[in-house]
């Protein structure tokens, strides 16, 4: 669920940071935003795990023989404060690329700020569809199967298994909620109209969210797909037990999936809730002996010794930090910012420790979404416990 960069400032120097770098001088300063406060701040976890990731790297010898300087800076969920810190990470911290900043409004707020610098804004955790847009913004590219795609995997499984559903929806009101619920009502079709009781949206402001849930219940819905982050995940978890609800179908994003955002609802009230996603649980049984879950958890035990294993954004920081690896090592001696992007948008039937059997990553310079393929899961009280065949957007 969800890897590394650099960026520079003033034209001139960044030409002269780069040609450095593609003659092996120096190291490879990679920038990122995350919140490590604010309402989000639960996934600062990735970060942290990324930094212990790159110490690893470095420790055996770097990138190439270049040593990675991983410069991870607070935003706290919020487009202002992620607009201060890019701009310092690429004119003072002259980063080489951007990697792995979390949010749709807090990416959005420097897009076009980095594109407009030729800086990679590479691997944006975030499934808005405005992400693979290489014509537009040649310089960004996503980091998540597309938020879309995911509401078409969920309205998939309901057609399949629940044809007569009565739907709710609960939705952030932003392009984060607006994507998930385009894709769950494009693949609904026709059936959108007469399934669809009742829709809600929220602000990420509000302090709670207990008033939609109390409309939404009250229309007799029997699926309830909620559209939520952060504190919101708990919320509307908790809020869902508290008021006696107990729809059939229960879907939460993969990025509201993680046990950090289950454990303030009660993990008792989660259980049956359904998610999706392309990477192996490592507290899932099934994974134990799985080559690159061991390595996982050997590198968690030596860089990361107190983490909360059960915490899913410490594996998840992992997974993206191996993508971003990919790349950086088929730039071989030539670490400029257009090859970083050549060789993002090059990549062929990647597999990756943490990634699901039987799906890879494969990008391309007019197909910018390394992940296109989700498999569902479903929480059983202390792990999610994936379902069904691999699906995706088709």
């Amino acid at each position: 669920m969800k890897l590394a960069a650099a960026l520079i400032g003033l034209s001139l120097l960044g030409l002269a940071a780069g040609s450095a770098c593609a003659e092996g001088a120096g190291e490879i300063r990679i920038g990122q935003t995350l919140p490590y406060s604010g309402p989000a701040s639960g996934f600062g976890a990735i970060g942290r795990t990324q930094e212990a990731f790159f110490e690893k790297v470095n420790a055996e010898g770097g990138i190439n023989g270049r040593k990675v300087r991983f410069i991870t800076l607070d935003d706290a969920y919020s487009p202002p404060k992620t607009v201060e810190q890019t701009r310092k990470l690429v004119e003072q911290d002259e980063v080489l690329m951007m990697f792995g900043s979390l949010g749709t409004a807090t990416n959005s707020a420097v897009q076009r700020y980095l594109n407009g610098k030729k800086v990679p804004q590479l691997f944006v955790l975030s499934g808005a569809t405005k992400w693979a847009e290489p014509q537009k913004y040649p310089w960004t590219m996503p980091g998540m199967a597309a938020y879309e795609s995911e509401g078409v995997v969920y309205a998939k499984h309901v057609l399949r298994t629940k044809p007569g559903a009565k739907i709710a929806i609960l939705s952030q009101n932003d392009d984060f909620g607006r994507d998930y619920v385009a894709g769950f009502k494009r693949a609904l079709g026709e059936k959108a109209a007469s399934l669809i009781v009742a829709e809600q949206t929220y602000e990420t402001s509000a302090p709670t969210i207990s008033s939609q849930l109390s409309t939404l219940k009250a229309s007799g819905a029997d699926v309830l797909f909620g559209v939520v982050l952060g504190k919101f995940t708990s919320q509307m978890v908790k809020g869902v037990a508290e008021i006696g609800w107990k729809p059939e179908l229960f879907f939460v994003p993969t990025s509201a999936s993680s046990i950090s955002f289950l454990e303030p609802a009660g993990l008792d009230n989660a259980v049956g809730l359904i998610s999706s996603s392309n990477q192996k649980d490592t507290m899932d049984p099934q994974w134990a002996e799985d080559p690159g879950v061991k390595e996982y958890f050997a590198f968690m035990k030596q860089y990361m010794p107190t983490a909360d294993l059960s915490n899913s954004n410490y594996a998840a920081g992992y997974h993206y930090a191996t993508l971003l690896m990919t790349v950086l090592r088929a730039c071989k001696d030539d670490v400029s910012r257009d090859n970083i992007m050549r060789q993002a948008a090059s990549l062929k039937e990647v597999k990756l420790p943490l990634l699901l059997p039987g799906m890879s990553v494969t990008t391309g310079p007019d197909d910018y979404l390394p992940f296109q393929q989700l498999q569902l899961r479903r929480f059983n009280g202390k792990s999610w416990v994936g379902f069904g065949d691999v699906l995706d957007d088709r």
